[in-house]
């Protein structure tokens, strides 16, 4: 069948809705092109000026796309709608003789288009990627049924995915369970009793690659420009020390906290602190799971509100308490969180290979 090549604003339209139904659940997209509930504080908002996203319907940023590298665009495939930012776009595929929307968004997964948006972001003083450019873009189609053939095993690779991630719900259950019996049954201690500060710096400068915390408490390769940078003065993490920023907890709403978990060291920002336990008493992996709840999240925003700049210091972070069984106990729930934990690595892993096939699947559907 014969390719043909169309602007992108030939084929959507904007679809502006407001949010007349009052609905709460405020949202964003990531730079990996998933929905994800926002950081920001929705307190006080009017959320009448945010706009509604419903099922097959499209949001786009344009901002930062230079710096970020990704054009960020999501499609949103739950029956329940949800609001976005009124600064995002919101648009719908208006030719779907033409494209299918999940063919429309396939096309996005690459990382050949974000370079092409990294491109286009150029003329922009502010890296943005802006809607008429955006529209502006070119891209090639095959036939509808064509478009369909690889949308399916596109879908049928998600599908598989969402049920292995549905396995995940069920352990994170069994976890939380757990410790919310926990809470009813042991004694409670203070966060300063189970941890000890250590500083050790990469004196040898062997260590070159930087990490850092992001909001779901994993470690990430730092952003920052580390040119010129003396990273000898950078802190070591050894396996099993947690290492923890304070600053704008109150912001983001998260006790920023990492376990490092790998046999291979690494560093992190001199601003960081770095704990160990003792673990003859305390796993720190039983820890890790009490900072992996919402409900701590909670706690360290309602305890930042006593810094002017939202920062949850040591000394509150040390205030908090936990349920301390003995270590047999602690055992138990760890082995199961460890599990749940490799799980969610291996799903992130299944996420990334399935976005990483979707380029080949374009391709196989332009040589048919």
């Amino acid at each position: 069948m014969a390719l043909k090549t169309y602007k992108l604003g030939e084929l959507i339209s904007v679809v502006d809705e407001r949010n007349l139904e009052r609905i709460k659940k405020f949202y964003g997209i990531n730079i990996n092109k998933e929905f994800m509930p926002t950081v920001a504080n929705t307190n006080e908002l009017d959320e009448s000026k945010y706009k509604v996203v419903r099922k097959n319907r499209f949001v786009f940023s344009g901002m930062q796309t230079g710096r970020d590298e990704c054009i960020r665009i999501s499609m949103y495939l739950n029956e329940n709608p949800i609001i976005v930012s009124p600064a995002y776009v919101t648009f719908e595929i208006s030719r779907t003789d033409i494209v299918l929307p999940m063919f429309f968004f396939m096309l996005f997964l690459s990382k050949e288009k974000d370079r092409l948006g990294w491109f286009y972001s150029d003329g922009s003083i502010r890296s943005n990627l802006d809607w008429p450019v955006f529209c502006d873009i070119s891209i090639t189609l095959p036939d509808i049924t064509i478009q369909q053939k690889y949308v399916d095993i596109y879908e049928s690779m998600v599908a598989n995915q969402k049920a292995y991630e549905k396995g995940l719900d069920d352990l994170k259950l069994t976890c939380d369970a757990f410790l919310d019996k926990l809470k009813k049954e042991c004694p409670k201690k203070e966060i300063g009793k189970l941890l000890t500060e250590v500083d050790r710096r990469n004196l040898d400068g062997q260590i070159t690659s930087v990490k850092g915390i992001n909001i779901d408490k994993k470690f990430i390769d730092s952003v920052a420009d580390t040119n010129g940078v003396d990273l000898k003065k950078y802190k070591l993490v050894l396996k099993n020390e947690l290492a923890y920023s304070g600053m704008q907890t109150g912001r983001d709403r998260c006790v920023r906290i990492a376990l490092q978990d790998t046999n291979k060291s690494i560093i992190i920002s001199p601003a960081y602190s770095v704990f160990q336990v003792e673990e003859s008493k305390i796993l720190p992996e039983y820890v890790m799971m009490w900072f992996s709840r919402t409900e701590i999240d909670r706690l360290g925003w309602f305890y930042s509100d006593a810094s002017i700049r939202a920062n949850l210091d040591n000394d509150r972070l040390f205030e908090m308490q936990i349920p301390i069984p003995n270590i047999s106990v602690q055992r138990s729930i760890a082995d199961i969180y460890k599990v749940y934990t490799e799980r969610k690595r291996i799903n992130e892993q299944l996420k990334q290979q399935i976005k990483d096939i979707c380029p080949i699947l374009i391709k196989g559907s332009l040589e048919e």
